[in-house]
Parts: structure tokens; sequence; C-alpha cells
């Protein structure tokens, strides 16, 4: 068999072992032209990405890459638009359904692993085909003490949790970018005292400061000025109230997650510029 035939169907390797459908999934992540970014800190994690109107005429409010999955799950999803509508809203499926079944809300990391598995199936079967998008979740673990955590979803149904990721179009230089904010730990140090002092390092980043990074990832990659109705942005946790006479719904709306508005963009955007 040539190549070509090989092309037409998901479930046959070739004789390299690759699966042709799977890589061109991959490749369709690139092809929106958008790039999303992530980063946790001590107790807040957020989401930035691109946001592009590839007409005048289209209501920007209708257009978005970032989505509530439960109030206290979000995810930023990069690839194509109409897979990432279906896989959203089976994730959300998927959490109420756990909910229901089990009395609390699900975790970041269970839910993860539940898209992830469902991704896999679709590298299975003939009569289903892989989604072409890559997805990023944050949320608080209400198990670990509202962890901020980060999980990303490639179409391979392979899922890991990440300190700060990207991706998209500019995946590989966003990634890099990071790796060099966390690379202040002595390259002389033994591997196991470098991972604790990176996971140190990540206990200490502020809400402000990993909104910073994300933004100014973003605008570093992109090599472009950034403008507030250009880029949109997530995040979920915060300082917590620590005041007694707070109500409940005050302490709850601190690790709900919700979008940033423009005149909050402007601030950070502000803020760069006067450190530059």
């Amino acid at each position: 068999m040539s190549r070509s035939s090989y092309d037409r169907h998901l479930t046959i390797f070739s004789p390299e072992g690759r699966l042709y459908q799977v890589e061109y999934a991959f490749k369709a992540i690139t092809s929106a032209g958008i790039t999303a970014v992530a980063v946790r800190g001590k107790d807040a994690v957020v989401v930035a990405t691109q946001k592009k109107l590839p007409d005048k005429l289209i209501d920007a409010s209708t257009v978005t890459h970032i989505f509530a999955i439960t109030p206290n799950i979000g995810c930023v999803v990069t690839g194509r638009t109409p897979d990432a509508r279906a896989q959203v809203q089976r994730a959300r499926s998927e959490a109420a359904e756990f909910k229901y079944k089990y009395g609390y809300p699900i975790t970041p990391d269970l839910l993860a692993k539940r898209m992830a598995n469902i991704n896999q199936v679709y590298t299975q079967k003939a009569a289903m085909r892989p989604l072409g998008l890559s997805m990023i979740l944050i949320g608080l673990d209400d198990e670990r003490g509202q962890e901020p955590q980060i999980f990303k979803l490639d179409p391979a149904g392979h899922y890991v949790g990440y300190r700060a990721t990207a991706s998209g179009t500019k995946q590989t230089e966003a990634m890099s970018f990071l790796e060099k904010q966390f690379k202040r730990v002595p390259t002389a140090m033994a591997p196991d005292a470098a991972l604790a002092e990176a996971e140190k390092l990540v206990g200490e980043l502020s809400r402000d400061e990993i909104l910073d990074m994300a933004v100014n990832t973003l605008h570093t990659v992109l090599a472009q000025e950034l403008k507030p109705s250009e880029i949109e942005i997530g995040i979920v946790g915060g300082p917590a109230v620590h005041d007694p006479s707070a109500s409940a719904r005050e302490v709850e709306s601190q690790q709900r997650f919700s979008m940033l508005s423009e005149a909050e963009i402007v601030q950070i955007l502000e803020r760069l510029a006067e450190r530059d």
C-alpha cells in the first residue's frame, strides 16, 4: 500500500508506525493562527489567548476561545472552532453527570482524564475522526486545598499537568519563553532539589504576576503590540478572603472562573508598558 492508502484510514498504522489522520489533527490545531498561554501561581491560574475577527461585520462578543466548564473550571481551546464547541459541550456534560452521580464537583485532573479518554477513543474507530483541537483546562482542586492546576489535552488522548504551557501557532516559541521564566533555578542543583525549587518558585507567583507573565509571553512571541480587544483572559482563584465578616458568597466568588474585562486588560498592558 502507498502512503496515500494509509492516509485514508484512521485505524491502520503505516509501516513506520504512524497514524496520518491523527497527525493531521495535530496540524489542524495551528490552522486558526491562534496562540494561547496558561500559567499557574500560588493561589490562582490564568489563561490568555488571541482574539481574531475574520470579518469586520462579526459581533466581537460572540467570538471567544475561552469557555467556562463549571463554576470553578475553565478552558481555552485552540484549533477548529466547531470542534471546540462540541468538545466544551461534552466536557460540561461530563462534569454535570459527575456531580449528579457523586454529589460533589469534579476536579480538574478527573475531568482532564475523562476528556482524554474520549479523545483516545476517537482514534480507534473508523466511524469517528479525531477532533482538531488542543484544550487547556485550568481550575482549583478542592481535594488538594484549592491548589491551582493546569492540564493540556491533545487529539491523541494524551494529557499531562503543567506549571505553565502554551498551544497553537507559536507554541514552540511560547514554551521556550516560559521555560526561561522558570530557569531561575541553579543548573548545578540535583534534579530532585531543582524540581523542589521550581515548584517553590511557582508557589511564590501572585495573581498579578501570572497575569503579567501570560500577557508578556503573548506580546513577546507574537512580536506585535497587543490591543485590549485582540486578547482575552480567563482566571480562577486569587487571594482568599480572610475577613471573618465576609459572607459565604464572597468567599466562593474568589474561587470562581471568570473572564477579565477590557478595562482590566488595559491595566495589565499599561503595567507591562511601564516596566519596559
